[in-house]
């Protein structure tokens, strides 16, 4: 009885130690996977990031809840994002704030040593122009500072969406 446990417990043992690379090696792939994706997802110009954190300045962060979002498609950018802040000139009743379709200006995308991808581009409306400054990383967190000229600037973070049915 005692051989068969011993028999037993190192079988197990062996089987355990056997697969664990097995299992790192699946993480390895994954990750390299998820990271290949971001990098042809961002390189195509038609990628959508999700917003679920506002950062206004000088207050603390507001957790949103609702799907708010940022996309490029082409040579235009898509954005549905709240505004909290100050406004120096604004329409009358508030204005549309971040809430545009409008066509990109000057974009620019950079990757740098560390993988992350780093975006500029410029955009305007009828009331405001803007700068936005992205940050995505290898695993597909996003941060998105916008600078405008006439309300103060604001920052959001996210995640970028890689499910293509979604876009």
């Amino acid at each position: 009885m005692e051989t068969k446990k011993r028999l037993v417990v190192s079988l197990l043992a062996v089987a355990i130690i056997g697969f664990t690379p097995l299992f790192a090696q699946n993480k390895k792939e994954i990750k390299e996977k998820r990271i290949a994706a971001v990098k042809e997802r961002v390189e195509s110009r038609n990628y959508e990031i999700e917003v679920n954190r506002a950062l206004p300045m000088g207050a603390p962060s507001i957790t949103l809840t609702y799907d708010y979002s940022l996309k490029i498609k082409n040579d235009s950018v898509y954005s549905y994002l709240p505004y909290y802040g100050r406004a120096y000139s604004i329409p009358y009743g508030g204005g549309k704030g971040l809430n545009f379709r409008a066509p990109l200006k000057k974009y620019e995308m950079e990757i740098d040593h560390k993988g992350r991808i780093n975006i500029r581009f410029e955009t305007q409306n009828s009331e405001d122009h803007f700068k936005f400054i992205i940050n995505i990383y290898d695993n597909g967190s996003a941060n998105i500072d916008v600078n405008m000229q006439n309300r103060q600037s604001i920052s959001y973070y996210g995640d970028l969406n890689i499910d293509k049915k979604k876009n």
